[in-house]
């Protein structure tokens, strides 16, 4: 398959807003940058932390993204004069996040070892790895009115604040007694990676710490979000699979829709939840090395939250997107307890909305 290592290189070249370098202040964020005009004085749904003033202005030119964000991390504290320098050190990540290949492929490609190779790409992944809370945040960078408004559109679906699933990593046989912990329902080793994505792909929170014969609901259940959905942090809903329990923030398709409602209700539900689907997809053929990672599992969960920095990036920067590769169905077994309020929830949104 033809790889877009291009796309991932313009990431850091650029020409827009300057980054703003300030701390522990708000900003009001113009709605200008989305093709809207907005009163600062009125539209008080645009108030953004300093998180989403660098999500979105941060890339002025190509030094802006690389030499103020990346650069104390990658930089080589060393006065050899053969020393890899910044923009080699991210190409040469970009080059194996894109292409997938042995790191000694890289290596060959660009004329140095596959230590050196080994050690930029680590190196990069995890200064991407520090801007985890910056570039991704739950619900997200925009009001939840919009982010609700977004997702209506799709399919009429109501109050839906992010789109839940969980997507297997496959990764290569790791040493140790907890092998088998990593052989998934496929019988492949793999890590089992949970994202939540809004109407516009863009992932608002990811989970890479799991492995693959962990099944989805305990992953959501073992999250933080979960337990400030549980307390009612946030005004809105999930869509799940049949893979997670039904609950009153977190809403599944019914396995047995017996009146209309029930089945419109589900046809909504499915389009709506789409984007996350699409969102792996796009993920795994922008970053083809998503495919298989042959590290441990420590680094293949880090390498995972790198590409989800990068994707978001992408997507803020409307990049080209590559020709979006159908996610494999890892078959997730079905929860069959679900919780009464969630069912009373459900049905009251298929029978006010959708009947």
């Amino acid at each position: 398959m033809k790889t877009h290592s291009g796309d991932l290189t313009r990431l850091f070249n650029s020409t827009h807003s300057q980054l703003i370098d300030q701390r522990d202040h708000y900003f009001y964020v113009p709605s200008s940058f989305h093709g809207t005009h907005a009163d600062p004085q009125t539209d008080t749904d645009e108030v953004v932390d300093e998180g989403a003033i660098v999500l979105r202005r941060a890339f002025q030119r190509e030094r802006t993204f690389r030499d103020r964000l990346l650069s104390p991390h990658i930089a080589n504290n060393t006065r050899r004069n053969r020393a890899l320098t910044v923009p080699q050190t991210v190409c040469i990540a970009l080059r194996f996040f894109a292409s997938g290949t042995f790191l000694y492929t890289v290596g060959d490609a660009e004329n140095i070892s596959k230590a050196s190779v080994c050690r930029s790409v680590r190196t990069v992944y995890l200064s991407l790895k520090r801007l985890l809370n910056v570039f991704i945040t739950f619900p997200g960078h925009k009001a939840i009115r919009t982010i609700k408004h977004a997702f209506y559109g799709i399919a009429g679906f109501p109050n839906v604040i992010g789109a839940l699933d969980c997507t297997h990593v496959r990764i290569k046989c790791p040493s140790g007694p907890h092998e088998a912990d990593f052989v998934n329902r496929k019988s492949v080793h793999s890590i089992n990676v949970q994202m939540i994505s809004d109407a516009d792909c863009i992932i608002t929170n990811v989970e890479a710490k799991w492995p693959g014969s962990v099944h989805d609901s305990r992953i959501f259940r073992a999250s933080s979000l979960y337990q400030q959905l549980a307390r009612g942090e946030f005004s809105g809903v999930l869509l799940g699979d049949k893979g997670y329990p039904c609950l009153p923030y977190l809403l599944t398709p019914y396995q047995e829709p017996q009146t209309e409602a029930q089945h419109h209700y589900n046809i909504a539900h499915a389009r709506t939840r789409g984007r996350i689907e699409m969102a792996f997809g796009l993920i795994k053929s922008r970053f083809q090395c998503l495919k298989h990672l042959r590290v441990t599992p420590p680094r293949a969960c880090d390498i995972v939250v790198a590409c989800v920095v990068l994707h978001n990036i992408a997507c803020l920067r409307r990049e080209r997107q590559p020709r979006i590769v159908e996610e494999e169905d890892w078959g997730n077994e079905a929860v069959l307890e679900e919780n009464e309020t969630g069912r009373l929830i459900r049905d009251t949104y298929a029978n006010n909305y959708f009947a």
